[in-house]
């Protein structure tokens, strides 16, 4: 007797649905605790090398654990310090900046409702209206920020303890999913643990110099065309750009906002909008490709996908983890024969064209 059983078509889509709407409200409903635990896993990807560079010098794991946190906690404190002054810098001059675009606004007005035959009466209502719903909005938003920002400040204590633990503790881990999968696949579960490894230390190093090299280039450019808050733009644009694709509207749109307040003339934003278009060229056809892209093998129309995704369903963090956590679902994907569409579909390879012909018999 045959003991498989088959469920129609229309039963197993039902159960697909049901059970990611399951999954992803899990995720959801538990972001306060995988966050965190997210963070630190791909932290200690990255600090597990150096851990073990320390340990071949006959220091202890546990001295070892401690040192190379300590570092990078001193670097992340003294970066984070530089930006907050920067943006507090930014903050004290925000008032004139706010009369200045007001002033560009009414101008704006002006033009419109000569060129447009819109009664300048009518946009001036729309914008208190806006205006109103803002003050309103913001409110709500003050308290919203504090609310992330003690939240933030738990995630900060937590994500250094997990680090800890799951350096300390790497061995038990590694051990434990070969356990799960069984003797029969230990090699194969090896093999891509090694691989998930090594794709999210070389996609985040590679994030890191592109972070770099950005920055600079975005700064220089500032600096030469004698924007305020050069430095802190150009920091802040290089840290969205790690968004891929959304995050260089944004990154461009605050530069141009800042010319048309501080700058007597208006060709200054479209200067800055050349400057950064120019950047973005280099950056897609040179650094992306030879230092982020090859690492991680997703396309462009997914990569969009989950940016949204992972944003709505994770704010801000999950943007920034959307892509090397695809990568690794994709990596996973590869190595499972059921799923291996899947894995297609996440990637980058291209199949060929196929023609098709309609052949018409002659009678």
């Amino acid at each position: 007797m045959n003991k498989d059983m088959k469920f129609p078509f229309f039963v197993r889509v039902s159960l697909f649905f049901i059970g990611s709407f399951a999954f992803i409200s899990m995720l959801y409903i538990g972001k306060a605790l995988l966050l965190p635990l997210i963070f630190a896993l791909v932290i200690a990807i990255v600090l597990h090398p150096v851990v073990n560079i320390l340990t071949r010098f006959r220091i202890k794991r546990v001295v070892a654990i401690i040192l190379t946190l300590l570092v990078t906690i001193i670097v992340i404190t003294a970066f984070s310090s530089f930006l907050i002054s920067q943006i507090v810098r930014f903050s004290d001059t925000w008032p004139k900046m706010v009369v200045k675009l007001t002033d560009s606004m009414n101008e704006a007005v002006t033009w419109i409702s000569g060129n447009f035959d819109i009664r300048p009466q009518k946009i001036f209502e729309w914008i208190e209206k806006t205006r109103g719903e803002f003050i309103n909005t913001s409110g709500s938003a003050i308290g919203n920020t504090l609310l992330n920002v003690g939240n933030g400040l738990i995630v900060i204590l937590l994500v250094p303890v997990y680090v800890f633990m799951i350096l300390f503790y790497h061995p038990l881990l590694i051990d434990f999913f070969r356990r799960v999968f069984g003797a029969d696949h230990q090699t194969e579960v090896s093999s891509v643990i090694a691989q998930v490894k090594t794709l999210i230390q070389r996609y985040l190093t590679g994030l890191f110099f592109e972070f770099l090299i950005i920055a600079i280039l975005n700064t220089i450019a500032l600096l030469l065309l004698g924007i305020e808050y050069a430095i802190l733009l150009g920091v802040l644009g290089a840290l969205l750009n790690i968004i891929p694709y959304l995050g260089g509207l944004v990154a461009v749109a605050l530069p141009m906002i800042v010319a048309l307040v501080t700058k007597d003339s208006s060709w200054y934003p479209m200067y800055v909008l050349a400057a950064y278009y120019f950047i973005q060229l280099i950056d897609n056809n040179y650094i992306v490709p030879k230092v982020v892209a090859s690492k991680v093998k997703i396309n462009a129309l997914v990569s969009i996908v989950v940016v949204l995704a992972f944003g709505a369903l994770w704010g801000i963090p999950g943007m920034f983890l959307s892509i090397p956590l695809t990568a690794i679902i994709k990596l996973i994907f590869d190595h499972i024969e059921p799923l291996k569409p899947w894995g297609f579909l996440l990637g980058d390879t291209m199949p060929p064209l196929t023609i098709f012909k309609i052949k018409i018999k002659k009678s």
